[in-house]
């Protein structure tokens, strides 16, 4: 029997501004990353979240990203790392008081926007994460890519790693991600279904066609698509179809 994590960005609404549902996604994942008020998010936002979490049973996950609110933490801000380290541990302290407050525990920490990008390719902000995680509970997970900084020094630190693969962006032929930037970085609704399946049993065709090899342990749908919940329905029925049960993500299986 072949099991898969499900996971979306979600928290991202803040004041007055909405974005992403929330409640309607959560029935359609197993895990969700929930925004800590730098990126996008608010205290309001986050606390709902982790009451969301309990009541359906999903894994809680922190998603920090560099503080950017503008741009969505999408621009890579040059910080020192120490100042990298004490800029998630301020945002993880946060979640960890609703999540106390709510009845609910941190299992992953997945990076937002650039921050991720800029810890799979740079070594200081990798270690920069890593250290942030390790120091607020060593047996908290990191999400990120089968691959680059982050992947190796989390397992050098100790850390448990979840492998991601993306359903909805395009791939090179050396597994990394199409940049934003592009117009082949963002897939169909059509092609996204098919990537998340193909991801489920282990790889997945890059923009060149070619055929990369992708061990990953969860899928990410992305919250503030406007057609996420539609795509989350249909990605979990398709798998289910194939055999591939949903499930959140443990360290071991039973």
């Amino acid at each position: 029997m072949k099991y898969i994590d499900l996971n979306a960005d979600i928290g991202e609404s803040y004041g007055n501004f909405k974005i992403g549902e929330d409640e309607a996604i959560l029935p359609l994942v197993s895990s969700i990353n929930v925004a800590l008020g730098f990126h996008a998010g608010d205290f309001m936002v986050m606390a709902e979240c982790c009451k969301l979490a309990r009541e359906y049973g999903v894994n809680l996950g922190a998603h920090p990203g560099y503080p950017d609110l503008w741009g969505f933490g999408r621009r890579s801000i040059p910080y020192t790392k120490e100042e990298i380290t004490n800029m998630l541990l301020y945002q993880l302290g946060a979640l960890s008081a609703f999540a106390r407050a709510g009845g609910v525990k941190i299992t992953h920490v997945k990076p937002h926007g650039a921050l991720y990008n800029d810890a799979v390719v740079k070594l200081e902000v990798a270690e920069a994460v890593a250290r942030a995680v390790k120091l607020f509970d060593p047996e908290v997970a990191i999400v990120t890519l089968p691959y680059g900084k982050l992947y190796e020094i989390s397992g050098e630190m100790g850390l448990t790693v979840i492998r991601e693969g993306f359903a909805d962006r395009g791939y090179l032929p050396d597994g990394r991600l199409v940049p934003r930037s592009e117009a082949r970085a963002k897939k169909s609704q059509e092609e996204a279904i098919a990537q998340a399946l193909a991801l489920a049993e282990g790889w997945v065709k890059a923009v060149d066609g070619s055929i990369i090899k992708a061990e990953v342990d969860t899928i990410c749908i992305h919250g503030d698509n406007r057609e996420a919940v539609k795509l989350a329905r249909e990605i979990r029925q398709t798998l289910l179809k194939n055999d591939i049960y949903i499930q959140a993500w443990r360290k071991k299986r039973a």
